[in-house]
């Protein structure tokens, strides 16, 4: 028997930013540009096609709460919807972070619970 296999949700994140969050974001992308191996344990960092830089960070180094999400040396999110950001037993877990030119994106990223149907007896 073969499962198919999981698609990851990319959900976008309403939030508003701090000073400290986008100074930091900032930095790292200047530490990122001048030395891609200096970029902390848990975060990556990559460019897109058209420029934007793209951070993703594995749920070893960020924390929801409710009403926030806090970046491991990099600093606070606040979100705007007090709505849960991961499905209960999502698997993957990871933040995107975007610089467009409308500003910064943010989304997460997860697998969401595997629900297996057992085969039940019909009586």
């Amino acid at each position: 028997m073969r499962m198919a296999k999981t698609k990851s949700i990319e959900v976008g994140l309403a939030i508003k930013t701090t000073a400290e969050l986008i100074n930091g974001l900032d930095a790292l992308r200047a530490a990122w540009k001048l030395d891609p191996a200096s970029v902390p344990k848990g975060l990556s960092c990559s460019e897109s096609k058209d420029g934007q830089f793209i951070l993703v960070a594995a749920e070893s180094v960020f924390v929801t709460l409710p009403g926030a999400c806090v970046i491991k040396g990099i600093g606070a999110v606040e979100l705007l919807s007090t709505e849960p950001v991961f499905e209960p037993g999502a698997n993957s877990k990871s933040l995107l972070l975007k610089d467009t030119a409308d500003g910064w994106l943010f989304s997460v990223k997860y697998v969401p619970p595997i629900v297996r149907e057992r085969n039940a007896k019909k009586i």
